[in-house]
């Protein structure tokens, strides 16, 4: 019998050195999605933010993917999985944490949508067959969110039931993108450019409705510069460049491991602040990241199967 460092190690190979570095550049791009929403938020109505994100995206992604010669999907259950992949990682989550933010603080949001790692390890292990349920991934899930709790502040859950269905739209929204990256699994025979096209279109064709029937963008004033200027990052920058990143990461390195970014969110958020609005790190903060790194080590399994493989020699 192989004995648990092996058969850890078979559960879980780890993520490269360049999917690592992919990932990072992931999290800092949607850690300064934080910024953008702040400023929108302000402005626009809920539908009206999220459906400009997505359609802005598209056109970007679209015009690349003809200049790259790339061909989009031929198929209508083609079309009909990317419709589904839209409802579960852009319009019902994109949605639901929008308006969160509206009642839920910062802080504690972003603590919610770490939850995003752990739900992924149990969907996953019912879903799939190559991404079974470990001691190392759930236990570096739960670590990996009490860093974020850690690294934003404990006091941010202090608030933890008041707003409860606000406080429970981050948590759907993150059943939902757990949901997502199994989902998306059906796609790893196609380009990731093709699938954030496809997906950001899908998305934008659904929210088009929405957004007329309950936002009525033409009686919105018009917004400002900054305004226009966020809704463009959040497109291009947050979206359109982000889901190629988050296709790739995904083909290569499977659903539960895509579902760390919302580990790292949070710091890149912070290191942003300190770096561009001369924010303090504190030490929470370096502890938070500690543990964090703890937790995506458990889950990246290799030091754990090292560590196991030399206890039982």
């Amino acid at each position: 019998m192989p004995s648990i460092a092996t058969q850890m190690a078979q559960q879980q190979s780890g993520m490269t050195s360049y999917e690592w570095g992919l990932l990072l550049l992931l999290s800092a791009i949607w850690g300064g999605s934080f910024y953008f929403f702040a400023i929108l938020i302000k402005e626009l109505p809920v539908f009206t933010i999220v459906f400009f994100r997505v359609f802005l995206a598209t056109i970007a992604l679209w015009i690349v993917v003809f200049i790259s010669g790339l061909k989009p999907p031929d198929s209508g259950p083609q079309w009909r999985n990317y419709f589904v992949m839209g409802l579960l990682n852009n319009v019902i989550p994109f949605s639901l944490i929008v308006w969160g933010e509206s009642k839920v603080a910062p802080g504690l949001g972003a603590v919610l949508n770490a939850t995003t790692p752990f739900f992924t390890v149990l969907v996953a292990h019912v879903f799939t067959i190559n991404e079974r349920l470990s001691w190392n991934r759930l236990t570096g899930a739960l670590v990996g969110l009490l860093g974020v709790a850690g690294l934003v502040g404990f006091d941010a859950i202090a608030n933890l039931g008041g707003d409860f269905w606000y406080q429970m739209m981050f948590v759907a929204a993150s059943v939902l993108y757990a949901l997502s990256a199994i989902w998306a699994r059906r796609f790893s025979n196609m380009p990731p450019l093709v699938n954030a096209a496809s997906q950001t279109a899908a998305s934008s064709l659904l929210l088009l409705p929405l957004m007329l029937f309950f936002d009525h963008p033409w009686a919105l004033p018009m917004p400002s510069n900054l305004a226009i200027f966020s809704q463009i990052g959040l497109a291009l920058l947050c979206t359109a460049v982000a889901y190629i990143l988050f296709f790739t990461i995904l083909k290569r390195a499977g659903s539960t491991n895509i579902s760390l970014v919302t580990f790292l969110v949070p710091i890149s958020a912070i290191i942003l602040g300190a770096a561009l609005l001369n924010e303090h790190i504190t030490l929470n903060h370096i502890l938070g990241m500690s543990v964090i790194g703890i937790g995506l080590a458990l889950i990246d399994g290799r030091i754990p199967a090292k560590l196991l493989k030399s206890v039982w020699r």
